[in-house]
């Protein structure tokens, strides 16, 4: 799921090696069953695997798993990025939280449309931020979203739908004006590629365009889910902004996870 512009850990180290490695290897995509494919861990400096846990390091309380969409809604809230999640320089953009029964849907022209809250989903909401345009640079625009569906299965299906968009459909139109382009996707399940703090991810990248710039900007898109939760980050760069896209994303989506587990009553 993408909002309107772009669809909508143990430690931060962990969480920036796996999306690195991702954004490196945008090109890959599912397999015939539409699962995430299966990706050899990543590697160290010395050339080594980096060891990957055999189990998850974290457990929820199904206790503490919200039941009805106002619990959804109020944890969603909670959990979701806002600026001063992202950084310093960011603020909120307006609208700033996406309407509540809102679920854009990507159609079969590869435009995406609004759309209504499946039955599957409790609740979604999502968060726009951004560093304004100043001297002389685009506005660097991100949001981060944050869904709560009624099951852990749901969630996981959500999460191969989405594996499963660029492929579809790698040249995307967002609104008019704007578009993503080149699209690659990967997922990383856990325990695979250095994913050692969400039970499922994956990463988009490509390239952002928007008739009010010139030239093509870099996009990317990450999203995690732990249990019957997913959470996603996205930016679109702009012109004269050098911030590492990768970097950005990261932070945001650390302190949703953390965020997010300390909700659920994680156990260690």
């Amino acid at each position: 799921m993408r909002d309107a512009y772009g669809r909508t850990l143990r430690t931060g180290a962990v969480l920036a090696a796996g999306v690195a490695l991702l954004a490196g290897c945008s090109s890959g995509g599912g397999g015939d069953d539409g699962k995430p494919p299966r990706r050899p861990p990543s590697t160290s400096a010395s050339g080594s695997p980096t060891p990957t846990p055999s189990r998850p390091d974290f457990t929820l309380d199904p206790k503490k798993a919200p039941r009805t969409a106002a619990d959804a809604r109020r944890m969603a809230l909670a959990v979701v990025a806002g600026p001063d999640d992202w950084g310093p320089d960011y603020v909120k953009r307006s609208p700033y939280l996406s309407d509540p029964g809102s679920w854009p849907v990507l159609g079969p022209t590869c435009e995406w449309e609004a759309g209504t809250l499946p039955r599957s989903v409790l609740a979604s909401v999502t968060a726009h931020s951004e560093i304004p345009a100043a001297d002389g640079k685009g506005p660097l625009r991100v949001a981060a979203t944050v869904t709560v569906h009624r099951t852990e299965t749901d969630a996981d299906w959500e999460m191969a739908e989405t594996l499963e968009e660029p492929l579809r459909c790698p040249d995307q139109q967002l609104r008019q004006g704007e578009r993503i382009t080149g699209l690659g996707s990967l997922g990383m399940p856990y325990g695979v590629g250095g994913n050692g703090h969400a039970t499922d991810s994956l990463s988009e990248n490509g390239s952002y365009v928007n008739d009010a710039f010139k030239g093509r900007q870099g996009y990317s898109w990450y999203q995690v889910r732990i249990g019957q939760v997913t959470m996603a980050t996205v930016v679109k760069g702009a012109p004269g902004r050098t911030e590492d896209l990768v970097t950005v994303l990261t932070q945001a989506q650390l302190t949703m996870e953390e965020r997010l587990k300390a909700q659920m009553g994680v156990a260690s």
